[in-house]
């Protein structure tokens, strides 16, 4: 349970098996064991991924190949993270999330989802908007839902790369 050689008092640790200690900000013990542990960032270091942290002109190669997929999805239609994802053959849907979170703002963000079909959480009226406009298939909200708000269809509406695909690799 002690997790730093420096602290003989002890102390448990946020996490069981491996645990910080503020007084070794260099690294961590395998509470399990007696070996040091490198942290993939220095103790306290974690930031937020952000556009400051880039050049002005820079954009990650990922991103930018994850925002392409979202230019290409027509209107109407959506694809969700996962599909994103696995039409990029790279990631998975929480790194497409994130990328479209961070970087998304420029492209149609809406035709991007969960593969529930749930509007995106802080955006839905803006998202509800879009989709009206496009024709995207909607499933009404029953009244035990919570906001009453619809979701996507996904079976009417989910878009499978094959009708602008041609150009894809």
């Amino acid at each position: 349970m002690v997790a730093c050689s420096a602290d003989t008092g002890g102390h448990q640790g946020p996490m069981r098996g491996r645990t910080v200690c503020p007084k070794c900000r260099f690294g961590a013990r395998n509470t399990h064991g007696r070996h040091r542990v490198t942290l993939s960032v220095g103790w306290g270091r974690m930031g937020r991924m952000s556009e400051e942290s880039l050049p002005v002109d820079a954009l990650p190669e990922y991103a930018e190949r994850v925002l392409e997929v979202a230019e290409l999805i027509p209107p109407g239609r959506v694809m969700t993270y996962g599909d994103v994802a696995e039409w990029l053959e790279e990631g998975g849907p929480r790194q497409v999330g994130r990328v479209m979170a961070l970087y998304g703002g420029a492209v149609p963000w809406w035709r991007v989802i969960r593969a529930d079909g749930v509007l995106l959480p802080g955006h839905e009226l803006d998202a509800l908007g879009h989709y009206r406009t496009e024709g995207t298939p909607l499933k009404e909200a029953s009244r035990a839902s919570e906001g009453h708000l619809p979701r996507v269809d996904m079976k009417r509406a989910r878009w499978d790369g094959g009708e602008h695909a041609q150009g894809h690799t």
